[in-house]
């Protein structure tokens, strides 16, 4: 195991340096030249301007320059912003990515949830109404063109029944005179609700997963999950924290919505054909033919096995998603790494669109080493060579 994991990591390391050598020369040769935007000022004396060039390492060749970045790169400096000047990229990128991040997340795990659920009962009743009801909804949903859905939602929830908030990150009147920025709020936002999400997980498992699930752990469930909540919101409020963080959860729901709209059916699907293939499998087989009840043949025989490629496709798309959220920010407004890396790269701010490119590719490629494990530990069909393990 620790020769494939080893292996696998070597190959990472070797792609993301043929990735950030890429991004590096392809945004060099882009047409325009923003160093002349800067440096040919006639206001700037020629001191500072020789000054300026010097520090953004514009006085060597192109090589040199990629060298120096490389260097850098490695030891987490990824340079000052042009259009951000002196701001370092690396400040820009901390700030923004956790915005995108949250947001995604948020969406993928409702969207994997979702369709995981959909695609376990569809499969199971093949050939039903159900099966044929969710499948057209889905496939409508998955099909439809993302931007005009957007403004549907926005049309309807925002605009015309104003229950939610048009885009943007935050109501600016609302944090008039507020004592915290929306930042520090965010990441108390973020923290709060990560260590809520892993309470309510440990409960559900201890009362529903290691116990026998009856009617009075369901109940007791469900009323420590809302016992949880509630502590959390009371704490909130008393620290003067909940009209901010409401605000800022407010201006998630349409841009999440949206997405889980858009990407429930592809998990659906997929949890559906993976299921339809594992229940003919032969211990599935001899679980019903053991007169075990169908819903613990379902979920503890077919499900827990078919859904190994749809975990897969989670952890693909929330690394792709870092990059992939250029629409979703345009259209609702929302101040992530998508945003800043289409604005970067229509100003010609080649640090700070190179830093954004780089950060997504480190994702993805962490990712891709994530489900490779995985599909070792999880899957037997496939030995620590990366090879489908020989029959007999």
């Amino acid at each position: 195991m620790r020769r494939y994991v080893l292996s696998r990591l070597g190959q990472v390391i070797l792609t993301l340096l043929v990735y950030i050598t890429l991004v590096y020369f392809l945004l060099q040769a882009m047409p325009g030249d923003i160093t002349q935007m800067y440096l040919a000022n006639p206001k700037i004396p020629q001191a500072a301007r020789q000054e300026l060039r010097r520090q953004l390492g514009l006085d060597q060749g192109i090589v040199m320059q990629y060298l120096a970045y490389l260097r850098n790169f490695f030891r987490g400096e990824l340079g000052v912003s042009f259009s951000h000047y002196p701001r370092p990229v690396w400040d820009i990128l901390m700030e923004r990515l956790p915005r995108t991040f949250v947001l995604f997340l948020t969406a993928n795990v409702l969207s994997f949830y979702v369709g995981y659920l959909m695609g376990r009962i569809i499969a199971w009743r093949r050939g039903k109404v159900v099966d044929y009801a969710a499948t057209v909804v889905g496939i409508t949903f998955w099909t439809a063109f993302y931007p005009l859905l957007a403004l549907v939602l926005i049309w309807v929830f925002a605009y015309t029944l104003k229950l939610l908030p048009l885009n943007q990150f935050i109501e600016p009147k609302v944090w008039q005179g507020a004592p915290w920025s929306a930042n520090t709020v965010f990441g108390y936002m973020v923290f709060g609700g990560g260590a809520l999400a892993v309470c309510l997980f440990l409960v559900a498992y201890a009362l529903l997963g290691g116990l026998r699930r009856t009617r009075r752990n369901v109940a007791v469930a469900w009323l420590s999950g809302g016992a949880l909540i509630g502590l959390a919101a009371l704490a909130a409020w008393r620290a003067g924290l909940l009209v901010y963080i409401w605000d800022i959860a407010s201006h998630m729901v349409l841009p999440v919505c949206t997405l889980t709209l858009i990407s429930f059916a592809g998990t659906m699907l997929l949890m559906r054909d993976s299921m339809l293939e594992t229940v003919q499998e032969d211990y599935v087989m001899a679980a019903r033919a053991k007169g075990l009840p169908d819903h613990i043949v379902r979920d503890r025989y077919a499900a827990r096995t078919a859904m190994l490629p749809t975990v897969t496709s989670l952890v693909l798309s929330l690394a792709s998603s870092m990059s992939g959220g250029l629409v979703t920010e345009t259209m609702f407004s929302w101040p992530g790494l998508g945003q800043i890396l289409f604005h970067s790269a229509l100003s010609n701010d080649y640090p700070l669109a190179t830093g954004a490119l780089a950060f997504t590719g480190v994702f993805l490629l962490v990712a891709h080493f994530v489900a490779d494990i995985l599909y070792a530990v999880l899957d037997p069909r496939i030995t620590h060579t990366g090879h489908p393990a020989a029959e007999g």
